[in-house]
């Protein structure tokens, strides 16, 4: 009796089972339909549902009911779908949220630039914003009157709406000033160029620019420590001519024939051309009736037209006093310049 109960109830179960299974196989046939059919047209009615399931899921769970495999996948199919975007609106709306994000980026740091762009306004004083906004006023386009007509023109060049500027008044910081444009011009011949610290030398040299030894030293030492020489003697007087003059000489160029080797060794520029007054000459020993043992010196006081030159001069027998005369043979001579 109690194996014919226990085989009704098996039976029973057995029955339970299949039913069970049935609509197992019909909900999971079901599930999959819907998924598919909203992977397929993306409708939102099948979203609405598969919601809704959700939201039913819930409180099955809350309560402690028991759920069979097809309502759990459907949750889960759900739930996945919703974390996703699965329709093509949904990544044409994700897109539009990523540009209204760089617009406005953009625009935060547009208003920055001019947040700086009105700070320097602020920080600068009232003489410096006014030259700022007449600067962004001229830049624009703006009518212009015509200084010899009268008329108004659009964009006209400078030279057709300026007067000429035979005088002009200008306002500087509180006061007026006028300028006149002149016809003169600088003679830039007269302007020295020379870096001598003797102005007279610094004069030649800006005469003798194009026949200056390359690499002269203006500044070179001059080897004068006064007048040592003695009085009346040709030496004597080239020296106290050459101060009169502004020029540089030495006190110790030795005998006169030798003042020409004696200045070379200084720096002093030395050749056979007479070429300024002041220059000295030098005559070597016995030429032009000079001391046959000592030679002879003395001051270039002026160049002919033709060349020749006119000399001072001084000697032992002169008691301090000079002579000059003319020399046509100028090369012959040596002549310390500066």
């Amino acid at each position: 009796m109690r194996h014919a109960s226990h085989g009704k109830a098996s039976s029973e179960v057995l029955r339970n089972v299949k039913t069970t299974g049935s609509r197992h196989s019909a909900a999971h046939s079901a599930a999959h339909g819907v998924s598919r059919k909203a992977h397929g047209s993306h409708s939102s009615r099948v979203l609405s549902q598969r919601q809704s399931s959700s939201a039913q899921l819930v409180p099955a769970l809350a309560a402690g009911s028991s759920l069979n495999l097809s309502q759990i996948e459907l949750a889960v199919t759900t739930r996945l779908n919703q974390m996703s975007p699965v329709t093509r609106r949904s990544f044409r709306e994700a897109a539009r949220r990523k540009t209204r994000k760089s617009q406005m980026m953009a625009g935060t740091a547009l208003a920055a630039l001019f947040g700086t762009a009105a700070t320097a306004m602020v920080v600068l004083g009232p003489n410096d914003q006014t030259l700022v906004a007449h600067a962004s006023q001229t830049s624009s386009s703006q009518t212009i009157t015509d200084a010899s007509n009268g008329t108004s023109q659009e964009d006209v060049s400078r030279s057709e709406s300026r007067a000429a500027l035979d005088k002009e008044t200008v306002s500087t910081n509180g006061g007026t000033g006028s300028w006149a444009m002149s016809d003169d011009k600088v003679d830039v011949s007269k302007l020295s160029r020379s870096k001598a610290q003797n102005s007279t030398v610094a004069n030649l040299m800006d005469a003798d620019a194009s026949v200056v030894p390359a690499g002269f030293n203006a500044d070179h030492a001059t080897g004068d420590t006064g007048n040592a020489y003695e009085f009346s003697q040709c030496t004597w007087w080239v020296y106290t001519r050459r101060h009169q003059l502004g020029l540089p000489v030495g006190s110790h160029f030795g005998n006169a024939y030798q003042w020409a080797t004696s200045a070379k060794a200084l720096g002093y520029w030395v050749d056979n051309t007479p070429r300024h007054v002041g220059d000295i000459i030098v005559f070597r020993q016995g030429q032009e009736a000079s001391s046959t043992a000592y030679g002879h010196v003395a001051i270039v006081e002026k160049i002919n037209a033709d060349g020749s030159i006119v000399t001072s001069e001084s000697g032992e027998v002169m008691a301090g006093k000079t002579y000059s005369r003319t020399l046509a043979n100028v090369h012959d001579f040596e002549y310390i310049h500066y």
